[in-house]
């Protein structure tokens, strides 16, 4: 009896640790070169990539698709800096546990975007957040 008891509780409690890990930080497979103009970033999506013009934070989502409905569409065209203050590296995409939503960041001057990207045209957004 005392060994049932003992085999349960060490069941219980592994599936219990199993269980609680569903929200891993994300993580990033990025080139070391921060000198560089563009960028992608993988989504959870296997399909979905976010392009990042580092130097001004323009973005687009781009789909592959080994079916023929592959594609690139923009996030958001605003320049976010003025042309005398491009300089690559200056954005970066960090990801979020939600697997539709990155942060952008100013790297120089601290400014941060929610960005969303999605199927759905209507539901691509870029706010700021203050």
């Amino acid at each position: 009896m005392r060994k049932l008891f003992i085999l349960t509780i060490i069941t219980l409690t592994t599936i219990s640790s199993y269980a609680q890990s569903t929200s891993d930080t994300p993580s990033q497979n990025i080139s070391t070169d921060s000198n560089v103009e563009y960028r992608l970033f993988g989504t959870k999506n296997m399909y979905t990539f976010i392009k990042l013009n580092t130097k001004n934070g323009q973005m687009w989502q781009v789909q592959w698709s080994t079916k023929g409905n592959e594609f690139e569409t923009p996030l958001s065209l605003i320049t976010r800096v003025t042309k005398e203050d491009e300089k690559n590296g200056r954005f970066f995409l960090y990801p979020t546990t939600n697997i539709y939503n990155f942060i952008l960041l100013d790297q120089i001057d601290g400014r941060v975007w929610q960005v969303q990207w999605s199927a759905e045209p209507n539901d691509r957004i870029v706010l700021p957040i203050k």
